[in-house]
């Protein structure tokens, strides 16, 4: 007869209840970094040319969204970071599928690749500031640039990552290059691409704003640098704020698709029986 340990006769704790923990530590974390800022400013007498109050922050935040200020600028510089995410992750899954299929490619685009990502792209900006003009497409060419690579590599690692002994047995079988890929090769870097897509989606963020701090008449990267230029520094955190936020928003929803589609493979593809 099997006896339990004593462990398995512990009452586990349900999954909602360690969640509703967590995020209470979450909140008390927030909390607690909010006071401290709140103490420092009250105990050093600092000026909010240096660094305003929450409360202060948190009265502009909530008065340039009521009054519509901020949204123009959100926006246009969420429409960047869609175009940038949605560029970078085709050109990085392209590519990355392409050099793992085909070695011959890997020898000739990797030097590229690599060189393409030890250019600051901070020193293209301009560049692309004078080839495109002032509009969206130099900021979104820039997210693009920074998102790329991470698809690309997690793309070509997830692609090699795949079992020999399936990969030969798919051959065995005559299946066509093209069964391989779609069948074997792409099912199996899905983790992968996901990992990657978090990734680029807040580089993506990073990408947009670096280029609107080169050249942009709107956006929130552009509306940092006029409210530096005004001396405003409590525009500025709350600009930092939104942009916090939406780098947030923007992930999570990548999570929640990957979730999805791992859901959904799971339940196509039944468990083998031991």
């Amino acid at each position: 007869m099997q006896i339990d340990s004593p462990s398995s006769l512990r009452p586990q704790t349900p999954r909602r209840q360690r969640r509703g923990r967590e995020r209470l530590l979450s909140l008390a974390l927030l909390l607690a970094v909010l006071a401290a800022w709140y103490g420092l400013v009250q105990w050093r007498r600092l000026p909010p040319l240096v660094l305003p109050l929450p409360t202060a922050v948190a009265h502009v935040l909530v008065q340039n969204l009521l009054d519509g200020f901020l949204w123009p600028h959100l926006w246009v510089t969420l429409s960047e970071i869609l175009l940038g995410f949605i560029g970078g992750s085709a050109l990085g899954i392209g590519l990355g599928s392409l050099v793992a299929l085909a070695p011959l490619a890997q020898r000739v685009l990797n030097p590229y690749i690599i060189a393409s990502q030890a250019m600051p792209k901070l020193a293209l900006a301009p560049l692309f500031v004078i080839w495109c003009g002032f509009g969206i497409v130099p900021k979104a060419l820039i997210a693009a640039l920074i998102a790329f690579f991470p698809l690309f590599e997690n793309t070509l690692t997830g692609l090699n990552a795949v079992d020999t002994e399936t990969l030969d047995l798919f051959r065995m079988l005559g299946a066509s290059r093209w069964q391989v890929f779609s069948k074997l090769l792409l099912p199996n870097a899905v983790p992968y691409l996901f990992a990657g897509l978090r990734v680029a989606i807040v580089l993506s963020v990073v990408g947009a704003v670096v280029g609107e701090y080169i050249g942009a008449t709107k956006g929130l990267g552009a509306l940092i640098m006029a409210s530096q230029g005004m001396m405003d520094t409590t525009l500025m955190f709350a600009v930092f704020i939104v942009l916090t936020l939406l780098g947030i928003i923007l992930y999570q929803l990548v999570v929640y698709c990957e979730r999805l589609v791992l859901t959904r493979r799971a339940r196509i593809v039944p468990m083998r029986t031991p």
